[in-house]
């Protein structure tokens, strides 16, 4: 299924307001701005999704993964370079805590920050399409890129992938990080469907 202009700009700036809110959230908790780009969008074919294809080839990759179920249903995850995400933990519990001691903190950390971001953008999304979603409790791991990579392309049932890229920037750090939403051929539909009512609103 391929979306039109019209309904892919509106796909990117739901997920925009999601985003900003998201951020507001994150910045209240590290004391600090944070700020979101506007998300890029992109749907590939699961076949054709690898480490490369979201720059993470040979490297340690953190996940932070949620399902939400709904009118439609997606697999989000949260994705960061594990570097990059022992910044953000340090950023949020404080500069104070030694580097070799963030491992410590950083499942808790990393399953709030995937809480937040993930529930801010899919929660106002859902208010925006005027849908109801709920969701899991986060689940954070890490380990190598082709076998994170590997494990969100491992169902078959969907076969459909929705990459946002999209840059957190914390203070003078640049953090750079990905959603990405594995769809059904049906959730895609649904989703879709959602989309062309919330234009018909408008």
């Amino acid at each position: 299924m391929n979306l039109s202009e019209l309904q892919l700009d509106a796909l990117t700036e739901v997920f925009n307001v999601g985003a900003g809110q998201a951020a507001a959230n994150l910045s209240e908790i590290v004391g600090d701005e944070v700020r979101l780009s506007v998300p890029r969008i992109q749907f590939y074919d699961r076949t054709e999704i690898n480490p490369g294809t979201l720059a993470l080839a040979d490297q340690r990759v953190g996940s932070v993964r949620q399902l939400f179920s709904g009118p439609f249903n997606l697999d989000a995850s949260l994705l960061f370079k594990e570097e990059r995400a022992l910044e953000i933990v340090q950023e949020m519990i404080g500069s104070q805590v030694r580097v070799e001691d963030l491992v410590d903190f950083e499942q808790e950390a990393m399953c709030e920050l995937g809480n937040i971001i993930l529930n801010g953008c899919m929660s106002t999304i859902a208010d925006v399409l005027q849908i109801e979603l709920t969701s899991t409790l986060p689940e954070y791991t890490v380990a190598a890129s082709d076998v994170v990579v590997g494990g969100l392309v491992s169902d078959m049932t969907q076969p459909v992938i929705m990459v946002l890229h999209i840059d957190l920037t914390i203070e003078k750090r640049q953090t750079h990080g990905y959603l990405v939403f594995l769809l059904s051929s049906g959730s895609l539909a649904e989703l879709v469907v959602a989309l062309d009512r919330f234009l018909g609103r408008i």
